[in-house]
């Protein structure tokens, strides 16, 4: 669908590169030095609680923060069960395997995302397979999944196939681009119909909101990222949400090497994967939750002062929240009319030099060589967004001037 279709302004007047750069200026000031894309902030207990950690000896996988830190994240979204891992993928990789996702599947997921949620698939010895996102979201596109499906998909006994390949479609892999949560109805509803297992990528989206819910709190089976560029950190990590009690079980089991209580033998029921988040981690966790409504509230204000800041630039439109969705705003993002498409990279080394650290997006998964030859939809609406998209520095601790 087209941006105008969306009811999305289109400017078609004269674009100018400085204009860009005057407009980040005018959101955040001039910067000292270099402006991150993402840096993590430490204002909380997050020293108090490693000290704490580190007294008590117990530093690895075993440990009261690690049992804080899930309890954290089970109030902070909803879910009835999370389970810290060692990072965002290992999290994607368990929540697959839960799934069902087995060697020879086929997991849709969309073409623009990060290369973890492909990765990840792969890891299953699954092939992953793409879908178009949407303008509206950034995320996957519910109209061109059903498209895809109805021309390659098939019901049968053994579950949904892809006609043109034979293997099974096991799960939908939705990820939330940016912290802007995806339509969640729409493709929760063809996964149902199409009895598909789905799995949410919600590993840059905590503290967004999809119709007043938690993103990642609906799903069977969530993923969660830490990673240092996240809106909270754990240094490394991830976690995996779920609403199913004994799901939540399995995986706590299948993510700490599949071993069975004991007081001292070692007996593993089958192969398990040691994902498990140390305790040091978790304290840093800890720290970092308290303190997210805070994180959140600057970076909404971080994003309406960019909105603001580029309202009337000419060939440049923002990225804001989908309707009935609340968004972190994990990473800020413009996107330059397509009149102007061969421009971004003049308009990144702009922005870099004058000391805003901007990115473009990432390279779409069947660009990689890896997987060049995995089976897709049409992607014009990817690769548009792909030639256009301009990420600004987005850290919570970036002081909006607009506000």
């Amino acid at each position: 669908m087209s941006e105008e279709a969306l009811g999305i302004a289109v400017t078609r007047s004269v674009f100018e590169v400085r204009a860009v750069v005057d407009a980040a200026r005018r959101a955040v000031g001039t910067p000292n030095g270099v402006l991150s894309l993402h840096e993590p902030v430490f204002a909380g207990n997050e020293i108090a609680y490693l000290e704490e950690c580190i007294k008590s000896t117990f530093v690895s996988s075993v440990g009261q923060f690690v049992d804080r830190f899930e309890r954290m994240l089970e109030e902070v979204t909803g879910a009835k069960r999370a389970v810290a891992v060692v990072n965002g993928t290992a999290a994607l990789h368990a929540c697959f395997r839960l799934a069902g996702v087995e060697p020879g599947d086929e997991v849709i997921s969309p073409a623009l995302t990060f290369i973890a949620t492909t990765n990840a698939i792969a890891y299953c010895g699954a092939t992953p397979h793409f879908v178009d996102s949407s303008f509206e979201t950034l995320g996957m596109d519910p109209g061109a999944l059903a498209a895809r499906l109805d021309a390659v998909a098939g019901r049968t006994a053994n579950g949904t196939i892809n006609r043109e390949t034979g293997r099974r479609i096991a799960a939908i892999a939705p990820m939330h681009t940016f912290g802007h949560p995806v339509d969640m109805d729409g493709i929760a509803a063809l996964a149902r119909d199409w009895n598909i297992a789905l799995v949410e990528d919600a590993a840059e989206s905590l503290g967004s909101t999809y119709k007043g819910h938690a993103v990642g709190s609906q799903a069977r089976l969530a993923a969660l990222s830490f990673n240092g560029n996240k809106i909270v950190t754990t240094g490394g990590g991830g976690a995996i949400l779920t609403n199913d009690e004994e799901l939540g079980r399995r995986a706590k089991h299948l993510t700490t090497t599949a071993k069975l209580p004991h007081k001292w033998a070692f007996v593993h029921d089958e192969v398990g994967f040691n994902y498990r988040l140390p305790n040091l981690n978790a304290a840093l966790g800890c720290a970092q939750l308290e303190q997210l409504d805070g994180f959140l509230k600057n970076k909404r204000k971080l994003a309406a002062a960019y909105e603001h800041a580029f309202a009337h630039i000419p060939g440049v439109r923002f990225s804001r929240e989908p309707a009935d969705t609340t968004s972190n705003y994990w990473l800020n993002a413009i996107l330059l009319d397509e009149a102007h498409a061969d421009q971004r990279d003049d308009v990144l080394a702009a922005l870099n030099n004058a000391g805003f650290g901007a990115r473009p997006a990432w390279t779409l998964m069947h660009k990689l060589p890896m997987y060049a030859t995995s089976p897709r939809g049409d992607l014009a609406t990817a690769e548009s967004i792909e030639r256009r998209l301009i990420n600004l520095p987005s850290s919570a601790s970036i002081r909006a001037r607009d506000e």
